[in-house]
């Protein structure tokens, strides 16, 4: 048996001490069948997958046992790589499979996979909630764990289930247990108030971090603080000030001034180990890029050229950056070493114009935003500039894209007239979705993964 622990969301209204455990319950040994979705493909068929609802004793167990599946549906249904069959066409009820379903009323409706559990209210008030992930043709169970919880963290509880049963099918990390900061926006044009907001990847649990007193832009996460610590540029509102640059925690609500800094348009991003940042501002009318150590403030010039070279951001293995510049007269991407040496151009489409560049989480692409033609478009290619993919383009206004943390999702907002939304899409181009929220919304950027800590 395996003991790990949930840690909770970094913002007051998650909770602590949920723990996630190996699922004593569960037959011993977990199927060698290779019930698998090759994520590689360039056309994937979604798999059929029935998850059914979870088994309760009654009461609010009862309502979280329909509100569990529910999510999980709507995570995988929206990773474009399964496909959840209605519950209306199920057979078996869920209290008839607190052993083991019966399989041929699955293979019915042509389950390839199936998901069940239960939910169980403690008596000192937990949430005990119990999943197990099938495999209909091989008649063997693929994967089970039990999870402890408080009740109201149900949702998120919901999202980690939604990965364990992602990873195992696909074999890679899933991103449903992550959350996204953006940038809030309502009213007029001409008077428009930004605030920092923070909601679920799926758009859920929306909560707003400032008030709207600054214009606030381009928030960016921590990556080794995972989903705890942001930094964000801020125009102080009614004054002609510099922007200034914030370190935000999310956790306690407590700021700190990194700088002020003439010039600059975007946040800075942080280095992999979290110590320190990289960003770009004018100095003496030439926009160059500096990394500061957040440790004793010390700045250290990265590039020096008298064209303009900004949005830089690291490798996740923190040993190169891309960054934008226009030294070849117009806007493109390059990449050079941490110290500023070897600085190459890696981007040379036809006619474009090239920028907001991200490096991927896994390290094998580069995420950009494309002008070209009066079109909008983002896009990937390699680190080398190889394999140029367009993933979305549009004749509205799209940019600054940003990674789930497995690399295989991207988010960006979009400029429409009369409103701002953020959309997702995945490496393939084909599962292109507006992630709702409450407001306009623009900036957006992916967390890590929270760990689960054995």
């Amino acid at each position: 048996m395996k003991t790990m622990q949930i840690m909770p969301f970094a913002y007051r209204l998650a909770l602590a001490g949920a723990l996630l455990l190996g699922a004593a319950a569960v037959p011993l040994g977990e199927a060698r069948a290779q019930l698998r979705i090759d994520i590689t493909k360039a056309t994937i068929e979604p798999m059929p997958i029935a998850i059914s609802d979870f088994d309760a004793e009654g009461g609010s167990a009862a309502q979280t046992a329909i509100n569990v599946p529910r999510v999980i549906r709507a995570d995988l249904e929206r990773s474009g790589l399964f496909r959840p069959l209605d519950p209306k066409s199920h057979i078996q009820k869920p209290a008839d499979m607190r052993t083991q379903p019966r399989f041929q009323d699955w293979r019915v409706i042509n389950a390839q996979a199936l998901v069940t559990g239960r939910i169980e209210n403690q008596a000192d008030g937990r949430l005990r909630a119990e999943f197990r992930l099938w495999d209909i043709y091989a008649e063997q169970q693929l994967t089970g764990l039990v999870f402890f919880s408080t009740p109201e963290n149900w949702r998120r509880v919901a999202h980690i289930i939604s990965d364990a049963i992602y990873k195992r099918l696909t074999g890679e990390d899933g991103y449903f247990d992550t959350r996204v900061v953006y940038v809030s926006e309502s009213g007029p044009a001409n008077a428009r108030r930004k605030r920092l907001a923070i909601m679920d990847q799926d758009g859920e649990n929306n909560k707003f971090l400032t008030t709207g007193d600054n214009l606030v832009l381009t928030p960016r996460f921590n990556p080794a603080r995972f989903q705890q610590e942001i930094t964000y540029l801020a125009y102080p509102t009614g004054r002609q000030a510099p922007p200034r640059v914030y370190l935000f925690n999310i956790d306690t609500g407590q700021q700190e001034l990194v700088g002020t800094f003439a010039g600059m348009t975007f946040a800075p991003r942080f280095a992999p180990d979290g110590n320190s940042v990289i960003m770009s501002y004018a100095k003496e009318g030439i926009s160059n890029i500096f990394r500061m150590d957040l440790r004793n403030r010390r700045e250290v010039q990265v590039t020096n050229d008298p064209s303009i070279n900004t949005s830089p951001s690291y490798s996740p293995d923190g040993t190169r950056i891309t960054f934008n510049s226009d030294r070849s007269g117009g806007k493109q991407i390059y990449v050079m070493n941490a110290d500023g040496s070897n600085q190459q151009r890696i981007s040379f489409g036809q006619g474009g114009q090239y920028s907001t560049p991200v490096w991927s989480p896994r390290g094998d692409l580069i995420a950009f935003t494309k002008e070209t033609g009066g079109n909008f478009q983002i896009g990937v290619m390699r680190p080398d500039g190889s394999g140029e993919r367009i993933l979305s383009s549009s004749s509205a206004v799209q940019e600054a894209p940003t990674w789930a943390p497995n690399g295989r999702v991207l988010m960006f907002f979009r400029e429409q007239p009369g409103r701002t939304r953020i959309w997702s899409i995945d490496l393939t181009g084909g599962n292109e979705r507006e992630v709702i929220t409450p407001t306009d919304a623009s900036d957006p950027a992916w967390s890590p993964l929270s760990p689960l800590v054995q």
